[in-house]
Parts: C-alpha cells; structure tokens; sequence
C-alpha cells in the first residue's frame, strides 16, 4: 500500500467515524455533550471537505478509490472477524476453567 493510499484510508475513516460520532452523540446528548456532538460532526465534515478538495481539485492524491475503499473493508472486515474468534477462544479457555 503506498502512502497516498495510506492517507486516503486514514482520512475517509476518520472523517466518516467523526461525522458518525458526532451525529450520534448530537441526537442522543444533552447539555454540554450535545455541543460536543456539533463539533465532531463538524471536524469530520471538515476532513471530508479537505480531501475532497485535494482529491478532486489538485493531483495531490492520485489513487484509485474504488479500489482502496474495497480493500480497506475486507481489511477491515477480517480483522473484526480475527478478533471475534480470539474472544471466543479468550471466553471458552475462561467459562472451562
């Protein structure tokens, strides 16, 4: 994975769990943590705003991004399954001990 690609995950995570993160603690807070789901949102709408422009506007980032974003999810996908499995092993060694 080159570096660029790197950056393009990076960013597009980052931004997509801040605008979710934000939208969420928004809805769901109150008080001082509902203005605290306002500025997430908006910093993650930021990032996206950023690399769209660097993206789109300029030759900065240069990546196929179909092709990163596919590879990216099965990344992510089988890491959460990896991890999955070790708890279950983690839980059965507990509950027969």
């Amino acid at each position: 994975m080159s570096t660029m690609e790197f950056l393009t995950v990076l960013l597009l995570t980052f931004g997509l769990f801040m605008i979710l993160a934000g939208a969420f603690t928004a809805y769901f807070g109150s008080g001082k943590s509902r203005m605290i789901g306002v500025v997430l949102l908006v910093v993650g709408l930021v990032v996206a705003v950023i690399w769209i422009y660097l993206g789109g506007f300029t030759d900065t980032i240069n990546v196929d991004l179909g092709g990163v974003i596919w590879t990216a999810f099965l990344n992510i996908i089988a890491a959460v399954i990896g991890a999955l499995i070790a708890i279950g092993v983690f839980l059965l060694a507990i509950m027969k001990s």
